[in-house]
């Protein structure tokens, strides 16, 4: 019933529709590195505030690359935008085949973060502007279910290619991905469907000073928030990895397998997470979704097992899966029509401080005292994120889903 429902869903809004396949392989390709990337930066003899630092050179990059996002979408398209990030971010990421030292490898993830942030910013002004309010929480969870697909697949398939060949050839590997993928976005770029409100011209003046002026105000509240929800949502990528290894002493296969079956759990609620939004509210997404994923990394430094480690990871895709597309939808919701890529460079620049952040909370927490404590550090933040959206973000009555404007207001 759920695919029937996306199905009408699609009918409806049908210049999304070639948004999704380069999103399933970008997802797909990046999946093939989350068991590798922590044990790749300890073959390079890094502490572990180091291993920190590759696992959040990404993020940095999309720090660099997500405001410029937002104004090369007014000057090249969403399309191009899209088409130049995913070649930048395939080539960085395959060189790493042949990085020499660590820092090495964190310059080249700071350059594949960068092409990361074109290609997201453009993906999500895109879907921002195709999708109706009232079907865009399904819209965006949808994407965030075939991340999720891919958060499943992809894990799997690096723990065997990084068993099988070693580390480094998974970065082959995935540039064999990009192939594919490059190939969709140029399909993609090339189709004549553009968004009813592609890039609307914005009213004279400085574009992205005008939309820090006018809307600090959900920037800064509900911003804050997502901070700590993305915060949470990297920081399990380097603590489970890390605690299967050098806590349980689990191989690089057993820690695809443990973060495959999450991301199993995770992609199963996308259908429902959009239903919640469209129709209940955005919060009643929100709230659950971080809530339970503090309790599942809050639960990680009492594991003594695979098994018990596999089951507080489940409960963390659980409580992810419920918040599919939650902040990219929050961040549409929010963003005026004018310079909707401008705010949303900003918005996704918010999220991905939180990204940097994660990994390297672990990093340093788990130099200076120990990593369980890191794990319960990330726990704090994804608690303090429930409590900032539940307290501080107001919603209107939920049966005005078809007209929901979310708001933050101050406190």
């Amino acid at each position: 019933m759920p695919w029937r429902s996306l199905a009408g869903a699609v009918r409806r809004n049908p210049l999304i529709l070639p948004f999704y396949l380069p999103s399933l392989l970008l997802s797909l390709s990046y999946g093939l590195l989350v068991p590798v990337l922590p044990l790749y930066a300890k073959e390079l003899d890094a502490a572990y505030t180091l291993v920190g630092l590759v696992l959040a050179g990404e993020a940095v990059g999309m720090l660099l690359g997500d405001v410029p996002a937002g104004l090369l979408i007014r000057r090249l398209g969403h399309k191009r935008t899209m088409l130049l990030g995913a070649t930048c971010a395939g080539a960085a990421t395959t060189a790493l085949f042949a990085a020499p030292t660590v820092l090495a490898a964190v310059a080249l993830r700071i350059v594949a973060g960068f092409g990361h942030a074109l290609f997201g910013v453009s993906q999500h002004a895109y879907v921002a502007g195709a999708a109706s309010t009232g079907s865009r929480g399904r819209a965006l969870a949808l994407y965030g279910g075939l991340t999720r697909i891919g958060s499943f697949i992809g894990p799997m398939a690096g723990g065997l290619v990084a068993a099988a060949y070693g580390l480094r050839p998974t970065f082959l590997f995935f540039g064999a991905t990009n192939v594919a993928l490059l190939s969709a976005v140029i399909c993609f770029v090339q189709s004549p469907a553009q968004p009813s409100g592609a890039v609307q011209p914005a009213p004279p003046g400085g574009h992205l000073w005008r939309t820090l002026r006018e809307h600090y105000r959900p920037l800064g509240i509900a911003g804050v928030g997502q901070l700590l929800a993305q915060t949470i949502r990297a920081g399990r990528a380097a603590v489970i990895p890390l605690y299967a290894a050098d806590v349980l002493g689990l191989d690089v296969q057993t820690i695809g397998l443990i973060l495959s079956l999450t991301a199993a759990v995770d992609m199963s609620l996308f259908y429902p997470a959009g239903w919640i939004m469209d129709h209940l509210g955005r919060k009643y997404a929100i709230l659950p979704s971080f809530g339970i994923q503090a309790l599942g990394m809050f639960l990680i430094p009492f594991t003594g097992s695979f098994v018990g480690l596999l089951l507080a990871a489940m409960l963390i895709g659980l409580g992810n899966g419920i918040g599919a597309g939650c902040m990219m939808t929050l961040g549409a919701d929010l963003a005026p029509q004018h310079t909707r890529g401008e705010f949303l460079g900003l918005w996704r620049l918010i999220g991905d401080v939180g990204h940097t952040g994660g990994p390297m909370v672990v990093g340093q927490v788990a130099d200076l005292v120990a990593l369980p404590t890191a794990a319960w550090a990330i726990a704090a933040a994804g608690l303090c994120a429930a409590l900032i959206f539940g307290l501080l973000m107001s919603e209107p009555h939920p049966n005005g889903a078809a007209s929901r404007r979310v708001r933050a207001v101050q406190p």
